[in-house]
């Protein structure tokens, strides 16, 4: 080694030894020529008064706009005082347009006034530093000026931004909050809208993981008339305990959870209902949570969740329970679609001190404008009660009404009864019959099993399909079926060569379900659609009358689907979004619909008329419930055959007709009644 090196070495070891010794907290002194103060300043943590400075102004500014506004305040105040104290230390004022012994006030008062309107300055005269003190203050004004309306409207941008984000919180009472979003989210709402029609300062607030100016458009564009109903919608995640705070639940009326687009819904739906009832600042009273479930496996663990709190409903069942009823009766999609949507009768329950005491079967008979249907107590709901049932002090009547403030009992006692036009029927043997499903979706495998608790020993099921999923699924139902024989055709359903080798005609029912498991809604409701002309066309060929009932999966197609005339058209998501709505209105209508879906309560039958009355001359609804009671069954309407293509008129469904109303009826019209199997 080379003694220059040697001593490089030499020079090297001293330094480190004293920056050992210092510990590196001794900062560089001015004699060491590699000294940068900035580097110097960061590196041992002590800052220099200018980097100090800086921070503070820079955290100043970065407090906002306010803060902007008042630094620009506070600069602009300084220059005019500064100046305003020259002038008068310097007598420079002596003479101007401010007077001649202006005070430090005047002068302030003076740059305050050119700072806000440059154009002031046109009017001074003094001497050279009066007027040059007043371009500063202009100048500075100018600057001020300038900057502040920039300021302004920046904040201004910066709060739009922040609303269009959706994240400030609702400070609502008594709303109803939607947490999540799916197609059905519009149903819902709508629906909302036509229950607070007669109801002043009703809320919805809609909290979704989506852009909230999306769902503003959204929402705007399918339902652009809310009658008075407000709709905000906030951007969060329902299953984030601080964000779920955003949508004002401590507050709500009801609460209604969505299963979001996505493969394991469930899940998140669960997640959803577990942020709600374990919020650290949930409130004490329970709340009311209604909340979809597409997986049957998942409702256990969803009411441990939920507990008293939340009423689930068990998509698959009920759409399947639905499907099963509809498709053995012509118009009881359009029976169910009046109970369950707010724009004509539905179902409500109101105390009638009047009434305790007296029987169900008695008390049928005292509304003029609603029907009666079961009774209601803390235990629990009963549909169609034996006619001698004894209304209880404290029960709630189940009645379908216009609305809830239409109920009213008769003036003048109980309606007439025609005795002489009763006809008392023995119910016939239910017959064999042979059904046809045409298409797959996983709902067939329910289909089927509630179709069996309802046909006699001996029915058929023939179930059509192309999916390749559809022959294993089939070959284990097998063994459920107790009343029917199942037999798989392993065609395209929606294949003419394929319809008519299956001799539709010999079938009494004809179900169409929709094929979601392997399309997108539009394609299946395409498919849906062809099948559905071909079966028609058959049906005239033939003269052959089958019922026909469809599952459409877009409501928006059912239009394009009724040039088909089927007899019934079932929108899965739209029967479930108006489930969903009634439940949050009225908690204890869970039970009731589960009632009425279930084969094992009371459901909902389309009977010949003339089972029940004579149809040679005019009866009144009064005589049909009266014909109806004695059969241990209840009267809830009646549907004209001569209308069932009309739309304008319901179909011909004419569900709580006021009892009073006579009417002339055909052998082929039908009774609408609910009764026990």
């Amino acid at each position: 080694m080379t003694r220059s090196r040697m001593a490089r070495a030499r020079i090297t070891r001293a330094r480190l030894q004293r920056l050992a010794s210092d510990g590196g907290d001794r900062p560089h002194g001015a004699g060491h020529p590699e000294h940068h103060p900035a580097e110097g300043s960061i590196a041992t943590g002590r800052a220099s008064w200018r980097d100090r400075l800086r921070y503070r102004v820079d955290e100043f500014f970065a407090r906002g706009t306010i803060a902007l506004i008042l630094g620009l305040f506070l600069v602009s105040a300084l220059l005019i005082v500064i100046v305003a104290v020259i002038v008068v230390a310097t007598g420079a004022g002596q003479g101007s347009s401010a007077g001649d012994n202006p005070s430090v006030v005047d002068l302030i008062w003076m740059g305050l006034m050119r700072t806000l309107d440059s154009g002031t300055m046109g009017g001074d005269a003094g001497s050279a530093t009066f007027l040059g003190a007043m371009l500063v203050v202009t100048l500075g004004g100018i600057f001020v000026i300038s900057a502040l309306i920039g300021i302004i409207n920046t904040g201004i941008q910066n709060r739009l931004d922040d609303l269009r984000k959706g994240r400030s919180r609702v400070i609502e009472s008594g709303h109803t909050v939607i947490l999540g979003w799916n197609q059905q989210v519009f149903t819902i709402i709508s629906e909302l809208v036509g229950a607070n029609a007669n109801q002043r300062g009703r809320n919805i607030v809609v909290l979704a993981d989506r852009d909230k100016v999306s769902m503003d458009d959204e929402i705007r564009a399918r339902i652009p008339d809310t009658r008075g109903t407000k709709i905000v919608c906030r951007s969060g995640s329902p299953v984030d305990l601080d964000e779920i705070d955003i949508a004002g639940i401590q507050g709500s009326r009801a609460i209604i959870v969505l299963a979001p687009e996505v493969e394991e819904p469930d899940i998140e739906v669960i997640k959803t209902i577990l942020a709600i009832t374990n919020d650290p600042n949930r409130r004490a009273a329970p709340y009311h949570v209604v909340a979809e479930i597409h997986d049957p496996a998942n409702l256990e663990a969803a009411r441990l969740v939920g507990r008293d709190e939340v009423e689930l409903i068990a998509v698959g069942d009920v759409v399947a329970r639905i499907i099963a009823q509809t498709c053995r009766q012509a118009g009881l999609s359009i029976v169910y679609g009046e109970l369950l949507d707010f724009d004509g009768d539905e179902i409500y329950f109101s105390r009638q001190p009047t009434l305790e005491g007296q029987t169900f079967g008695d008390a049928q008979l005292a509304f003029e404008d609603s029907t009666l249907i079961g009774i209601a107590n803390p235990d629990g709901v009963r549909l169609n009660p034996p006619a001698a049932t004894v209304i209880g002090a404290g029960e709630r009547l189940i009645l379908i009404a216009a609305d809830d403030d239409a109920i009213h009992l008769r003036e003048g006692g109980p309606a007439a009864v025609d005795d002489g036009a009763i006809i008392v029927c023995v119910p016939t043997p239910v017959a064999r019959e042979a059904t046809l499903v045409l298409g797959w979706n996983q709902r067939v495998l329910q289909i089927a099993r509630e179709l069996d608790s309802y046909v006699a020993p001996g029915s058929e099921l023939t179930v059509v399909t192309d999916d390749p999923a559809a022959a294993d699924a089939l070959d284990r139902l097998r063994p459920d079926l107790a009343n029917q024989a199942l037999r798989f055709v392993a065609q395209s359903s929606s294949s003419r060569s394929a319809l008519d080798s299956l001799e539709v005609a010999r079938y009494q029912h004809v179900l169409v379900v929709s094929p979601t498991d392997r399309y997108d809604p539009q394609r299946a409701d395409a498919r849906t659609l062809v099948t559905l002309l071909h079966l028609r066309d058959i049906a005239s060929a033939v003269g052959h009358p089958f019922s026909i009932t469809s599952e459409m999966a877009d409501v928006r197609n059912r239009t394009l689907a009724e040039v088909t005339r089927a007899d019934d058209f079932i929108v899965s998501d739209r029967l479930i979004s108006l489930l969903l709505t009634q439940v949050a209105e009225e908690k204890q209508l869970n039970a009731v619909f589960a009632d009425l879906f279930d084969a094992d309560g009371s459901e909902v039958y389309l009977r010949p008329i003339a089972d029940y009355v004579a149809t040679v001359r005019p009866v009144t609804v009064a005589t049909i419930v009266e014909a109806a009671r004695r059969l241990d069954e209840v009267a809830i309407g009646y549907r004209i055959r001569a209308e069932s293509n009309d739309a304008t008129r319901a179909y011909g469904v004419h569900v709580n007709p006021r009892k009073g109303t006579a009417i002339s009826f055909e052998p082929a019209d039908r009774v609408i009644v609910l009764a026990h199997g």
